[in-house]
């Protein structure tokens, strides 16, 4: 917030993305009624939630994550190596966006809105397990970008890299039942961005009828955070600091 304007004005700038993204659905339910099982509302809460998960995402990673070529280009990881406190974590955690907070906040007026809509009565059990699935989807986001700002020990810049995964972003906001074979296939099980929105809602909507999509975000979210911590441990291997 040392700079009020810009502030301010990013706040602006992703709430009329937001807008735009919920305009996008209303001129797509113009058209027809569902998108395979999900109606125009239960899309709506889709999209907050993605964007929910995003912006919690956002506020606390986004600029880590984009900062950390940086870091290993001018050498100032030789004084975050030095500090007496885990490296990954004061890497990941230095700054906080606090704009992102408040666009968090809309992203969950849409979603009681969306929710009213539908006439949902979400039980306290269904409650907590959104949240704790949204946490599992920010974190499964924070690990694949990571590892992506990881490839600058050896790129020294991987900015495009990093902004190139933060743009498949708008994917999961989709319904899952939207794609089809090879495509959906990878962003599932391989890059699981379909399933940090889709199944949060599904909980939130009542619309999950096994437990094996939510067992299967918890085990994608455990296996990319063993592999994240590995590929960050061997990228730090090749980091020769800023005198060599």
């Amino acid at each position: 917030m040392s700079f009020k304007g810009n502030f301010i004005l990013w706040i602006i700038v992703e709430l009329l993305w937001f807008g735009l993204q919920l305009t996008f659905v209303t001129v797509l339910y113009s058209q027809t009624s569902s998108i395979g099982t999900w109606t125009k509302w239960q899309m709506v809460l889709l999209v907050g939630a993605s964007n929910f998960i995003q912006q919690i995402y956002q506020a606390f990673f986004l600029t880590n994550c984009t900062g950390l070529s940086e870091l290993v280009r001018t050498g100032k990881m030789d004084f975050l190596l030095a500090l007496p406190v885990n490296t990954r974590f004061i890497v990941s955690t230095r700054q906080v966006d606090l704009g992102a907070f408040v666009n968090a906040l809309f992203a969950i007026c849409v979603m009681i809105f969306a929710a009213g809509k539908l006439h949902l009565h979400p039980t306290a059990a269904q409650l907590l397990g959104f949240s704790m699935l949204c946490a599992v989807g920010v974190t499964i986001h924070y690990m694949l970008m990571f590892m992506l700002a990881a490839i600058s020990f050896w790129t020294v810049r991987a900015q495009g890299i990093v902004w190139g995964y933060y743009n498949l972003f708008n994917i999961a906001r989709m319904p899952d039942e939207v794609f089809r074979g090879a495509f959906k296939a990878v962003f599932t099980f391989a890059l699981p961005i379909l399933l940090v929105s889709n199944v949060p809602t599904r909980v939130l909507a009542d619309k999950l009828q096994s437990p094996f999509w939510w067992m299967l975000l918890l085990a994608l979210g455990a296996a990319w955070a063993v592999l994240s911590e590995w590929f960050w441990r061997f990228s730090l291997s090749r980091y020769t600091s800023a005198s060599t």
